[in-house]
Order: structure tokens, then sequence, then C-alpha cells
């Protein structure tokens, strides 16, 4: 039996009510963990509309103090929530299953090995120079080369360049949606795209997904949009990808619509057999991409492949948001994608994710979870009793940072009961050492563990 009760009668303005429950909760007499009633107990119980009550309840989410969860409920929070986007800088775990980043042992080694020529003066000298959006005639060609996969690539002559990919996703948002529009994306999707959506006014509109991905008679039933933000490839947090058929129906969709679709290619160079959206609806595509997880974060570059007869938008946007490329690393990263270092990092993080995959496989079996074996992370629906909050919870007191689904759901709505785990950062050994850690965490309980 939770330990909710009631205080007060009946009140009209949900926001009393919110407000009673969040004093509640600031003084422990609802406390973590707690489940609040089904909407309509609550509503019985207060003798408020039923519509009422789901506004004290979505309000209480906003709020951050509560969290739903699908078939579960909705539950007093168990740590207060961030104060920064989920995802966005290094967690002080000992051991990181939230964010990925690759970084082969080999890597550094062969890096340098590729830059020697660039240490010189007489050939820094022009890598110290500011460079433009559209970067330089070798660069854009390089980096066509590079991004092509499964029989497509870029017009070099329409591709541009950010500082980094997180940064090609905000111009392309900027160029596409202003301020007070509505962007749509997947109900899970990166949380980044949250934060640089607040930051731009922009509205984000949850769009139902399957086991497919995106389902495109989402956007048919959505409010008018402007564009849509996806990742058809290994989508982030789930792994899914997109298959043709279903591609194929959203390219139509989007034509029928009128609508740009913002493609986040990050992952793709796991699954370089597949051609992009892009490939499909030129005309209706705009491909963002980085260096951040081909190579490595602090050696990035970004990359914006804009439609046909649009490049003139995305390279304004790109300079009013000062989202442009150093020349350094424009430099260096062109000598490493024309010299071959690139592809052979990439080929060498393709084999090192699939090892990662069938350790993780071994290592959580028999739980089930939800996984490409090309990519750098999985989505683990959690066994019950956990919930995703004390799972979360009890992992960082055994030093493991995981992400639970809430971060990447968009809106006040219920959440999978789930958490994502980043494979890519930690060394082999310890990577089997966290997850045999989690296995045996999930075989528990809350109790067990001391999460409540």
């Amino acid at each position: 039996m939770c330990a909710y009760q009631e205080w007060g009668g009946a009140v009209d303005d949900y926001r009393v009510i919110a407000d009673e429950l969040a004093a509640a909760i600031a003084s422990g007499r609802l406390r973590p963990g707690d489940r609040l009633p089904p909407l309509r107990r609550y509503a019985r119980q207060r003798g408020i509309a039923s519509s009422t009550a789901g506004r004290v309840y979505r309000e209480l989410t906003r709020r951050g103090l509560t969290v739903g969860e699908v078939g579960r409920g909705t539950f007093v929070r168990t740590a207060a929530p961030a104060t920064e986007p989920a995802l966005a800088e290094p967690g002080g775990a000992r051991i990181d299953l939230e964010l990925n980043f690759p970084v082969l042992p080999e890597q550094p080694a062969r890096l340098a090995a590729s830059l020697q020529h660039l240490v010189h003066a007489e050939a820094l000298g022009p890598s110290l120079r500011a460079v433009g959006v559209a970067g330089t005639a070798p660069a854009r060609h390089a980096a066509a080369t590079h991004l092509a996969r499964g029989g497509w690539t870029p017009d070099p002559r329409r591709l541009l360049f950010a500082g980094n990919g997180r940064q090609a996703i905000a111009a392309a948002v900027a160029a596409l949606v202003p301020a007070g529009e509505r962007l749509g994306v997947e109900a899970l999707t990166y949380p980044v795209v949250k934060g640089i959506a607040a930051r731009l006014g922009v509205t984000l509109v949850p769009l139902a997904m399957d086991e497919h991905g995106l389902v495109p008679e989402a956007i048919d039933a959505a409010p008018p949009l402007r564009a849509v933000y996806l990742q058809p490839a290994l989508h982030n947090p789930l792994g899914i990808t997109m298959p043709g058929p279903r591609r194929e129906q959203l390219a139509e969709t989007l034509r029928r619509h009128d609508l740009f679709a913002i493609e986040d290619a990050i992952y793709g160079f796991l699954r370089s057999d597949l051609p992009p959206l892009a490939a499909l609806a030129p005309e209706r595509t705009v491909l963002v991409d980085s260096l951040s997880k081909r190579l490595a974060p602090g050696l990035t570059l970004g990359f914006v492949v804009p439609p046909a007869g649009r490049t003139q938008d995305f390279a304004t946007a790109l300079r009013s948001g000062t989202w442009t490329a150093g020349g350094f690393a424009l430099d260096a990263a062109t000598r490493w994608m024309t010299d071959g270092t690139a592809a052979a990092v990439e080929e060498g993080k393709r084999r090192d994710a699939a090892a990662r995959q069938r350790l993780a496989a071994e290592r959580l079996a028999p739980h089930a979870v939800q996984a490409d074996p090309r990519a750098y992370h999985l989505w683990w629906p959690l066994p019950d009793p956990w919930r995703a909050d004390t799972f979360v919870a009890a992992a960082a007191r055994r030093g493991i940072a995981v992400t639970p689904s809430g971060a990447f759901a968009v809106g006040t709505g219920h959440v999978p009961n789930a958490v994502r785990l980043a494979l890519g950062s930690p060394p082999l050994d310890a990577l089997a050492d966290a997850l045999g850690a989690l296995a045996e965490l999930a075989h528990g309980t809350p109790e067990d563990a001391g999460a409540e």
C-alpha cells in the first residue's frame, strides 16, 4: 500500500492541488518511490473531475517530481531531475554506461601518425585561419566520399561543415523551424534535441514508434509540423534500424505533407551497407552527421547535407549560430578521411561494437534486452519489480552510470520501464564487470539492493 493520504477537501484549481502534493513530497510525507493512486481513483477521492486530476499529475511530471511508467502508474521520483539535459557531459561514475565515447586502443598512435605533416610551421599556418561554413574544395570532396554508404554519395557542392554534430542538428532545426513552430520527433529521442528545441523556442511533438521505427501515420495525425527529426539507422536509444519499405512510406509521407526530415546519421557508419533516407527523398531530407562517434568527441567535425536549392539557408543558420568548424579541425579531418585513417578506425569500431554486443548478450543473459548486434548501445526493459529510477539509483551505488528511459521521452506522458546501456566507453574488462553487476542486481529486488 502506498504512503499516499488525502489532505483537505475538493479544490478546483489544479495548481493548488499540485502544490499540496509537491509540499507532501518535499516534507517526506510522500517518499521517493511511492506510487500515486490511479487517476480516476484520485479524482473520486478529491471530488474533482478526471480531467482536473490529469492536469494535476501532468503538472507534477512537468515539475520533475513524478515519473509515469507504462502499465505501472505514476511514482514519486527517486532523485531530483538534472538541471541540464541528460547525456550532455561525462558523469563521475566509476564505470560510464551512460555516454558513448568509443575510442580504440590503437587510435591515438594511428591518428597522430597521419597528422605529422600538420605539426610543421609551413603546413600549420593555413590551418590557423578562419574558414567558412563551406570549408574547402578538398574537404568537401573528402567528406562526400567518406559519408557515402549503401550506394549513396552526397553532392560535395552542397556539403557544409559545423564544429560538431550537435551544432549541425541545431543549425538544421534553426533553418527549418521558426521560433514558436513545431518539430516532430520520435517519442523516444536523442535528449540533446530537447535542449536545442528549448533554446530555439521550438515545440517538440512526439510521434509514435513501433518495432520498425517512426510510424508515418503519426505524422498524418499530428498538428501541423515544419519538420521531423529522426534517426533511421541504429536509433538511440532503441537500436532500431528502419527497413526499406518503411523508409519508402516515410518518404512519401514527407512529400505529401511538404515536410522536411532532419536525418541524424550519427551511428550510420556502423551500418555502411544501408543507404540513408536522403537517398530516397533527397529533396525533402537534410542529413546531419559528425566524426564524434566515427573518431572521437575531442576530434570531431559536423556535417550538414541540405536538399538541393536550400544550401544557402543552412549556411546562414550555421553562420548566425556561430556553429562553424575550426581550420585545424577541418584540415586534420580532411587528412584522416583522405589517407584512409578514418576508414580504418571506423572498421575497427564496427568490430569493437559487435564484440561488445556479444559480451552484453553473454553477461546479461537470461534477461531480455533489445539490441542490434552492430550497435554501441542496447535497450533493457527492466524485470518486475524494478522501476527505471530505482534501478539507476541502485546501479549508481555500485559505481555504474546508466540512463533511465525518461531521459529520452518527449512530453509528459508515460515512459517505458527501461534503461539504456551505452557500451562504447569502458575498457572491455570493466564493461564485463559492470554488465555482470547489473545482471546480478536485476535478479534481486529494490529492497535487496537498498534502492527504496
